[in-house]
């Protein structure tokens, strides 16, 4: 019985990755939010319920959910590129990466077992990173050159309303990694085992983790909501073993956001919430360049992004406009989570957005169903930075988002 949920849990995050093409996402590589409506409300949202896919961003948030089913579709554009000059480890330019749209589909369920308690599963990517440079001679003289991580989730929550206005909900979540590097050939006296540097194709990570969730009543209309991802427990990407810290290791963080809602009583909805991503307490995510030398790479010390942790602040809007009508809007701020000095690795990974800006709406056609629209923009950001090699570099990134989603009420 084990072994058969093991290999069903398995295949359908295997097809999850496969269907979600991955891209450079807007909070480092972690998506800004989860399903169209959280979307289109910046992530904000963790001490309320929108839709089934709430639970991806607080499992307690079923309480308040009814039985249901939601589908969404982005699409996603990230259009980002790096300038070079100085040192000559760079080859020195301008590249634009290529590939510049992908596909993020989400799928959720909502059911209610009794009037205080409900289950419910979720199925979603975290965005990713992706970049291609598609150049005769590319960004270190091994011509084509980029990397390509997607990572999905799947989620199964319980929650429960322990007592009148307290809510707690519980989530295992299994993941699984793709990922591929190609074109850093000139790193390979830097690598522990050049043989698994690069040029190896994609490799399959799985692994497991949890989500813990409250949402409480405070006053007539105010919210109190948190939650807490763990680290995902991954195994490790052996064919990349010469590349990442910890021979091929690739955990993806824990995650914690909290944050409070207000409903007016006049048809509007306001949520503002703090999220804190612990990229710094990964290696090889967050292990700095400056050590690398002979036989670095790969080791427990190894060089990596030189990645930090990221504080992330949302605020969304919701109006009522009508019985059928609900129109959002948001903003997010965060930080970069790149400094200057670790700019030669991220050219592969230029997660360098601080600000995105969302809108969408909900068109109820239906007692049953309902059309959700949400939209994002996130402008232009850039780090520059010289290297230990003496090149300068400069990092640039700006961000698109449309999704389309469709949620069937029981």
């Amino acid at each position: 019985m084990k072994k058969a949920l093991y290999s069903c849990t398995a295949g359908l995050t295997a097809v999850a990755v496969l269907a979600c093409a991955p891209a450079q996402a807007t909070e480092g590589y972690f998506s800004h939010g989860y399903g169209a409506v959280n979307k289109s409300m910046a992530g904000a949202g963790v001490a309320t319920g929108f839709d089934a896919m709430s639970q991806a961003t607080n499992p307690a948030a079923l309480t308040l959910v009814d039985p249901q089913f939601t589908a969404d579709m982005s699409i996603f554009s990230p259009r980002r590129e790096y300038t070079a000059s100085g040192g000559g480890f760079v080859v020195p330019g301008t590249l634009e990466s290529d590939r510049n749209y992908f596909f993020i589909p989400s799928l959720a369920g909502a059911y209610e077992i009794d009037p205080v308690s409900s289950y419910g599963w979720a199925f979603y990517g975290n965005g990713g990173m992706n970049t291609t440079y598609d150049d005769p001679v590319g960004p270190f003289g091994g011509g084509k050159t980029g990397v390509d991580l997607a990572q999905a989730f799947l989620q199964l929550t319980y929650a429960r309303e322990v007592t009148p206005g307290i809510s707690v909900g519980i989530s295992p979540i299994f993941a699984v990694q793709r990922f591929k590097a190609f074109g850093l050939g000139a790193f390979a006296g830097f690598s522990s085992d050049s043989t698994k540097l690069t040029n190896n194709g994609y490799d399959i990570s799985y692994g497991y983790g949890g989500k813990l969730g409250v949402q409480a009543d405070l006053t007539s209309g105010f919210r109190f909501g948190a939650s807490y991802q763990t680290q995902m427990y991954m195994t490790e990407f052996d064919d990349y073993a010469g590349l990442f810290a910890e021979q091929g290791d690739f955990d993806i963080p824990a995650a914690l956001q909290a944050g409070f809602s207000w409903s007016t009583g006049t048809g509007v909805t306001v949520a503002l919430d703090y999220k804190r991503i612990f990229y710094g307490d990964i290696d090889s995510i967050a292990n700095d360049i400056s050590g690398i030398g002979p036989g670095n790479l790969g080791t427990a010390g190894g060089a990596g992004f030189g990645w930090e942790t990221v504080n992330a602040y949302k605020l969304g809007i919701e109006w009522e406009a009508s019985p059928t009508i609900k129109v959002r809007a948001g903003i997010g701020l965060n930080d970069n989570p790149i400094p200057a000095s670790e700019v030669t690795f991220n050219i592969l990974a230029p997660g360098v957005q601080e600000q995105h800006y969302t809108a969408g709406l909900t068109w109820q056609m239906s007692p049953n169903s309902a059309l959700v629209l949400g939209a994002m923009y996130s402008p232009s950001s850039s780090i520059t930075g010289t290297t230990a090699f003496g090149d300068t570099i400069t990092l640039e990134m700006y961000q698109f988002e449309t999704t389309a989603g469709w949620t069937w009420t029981f």
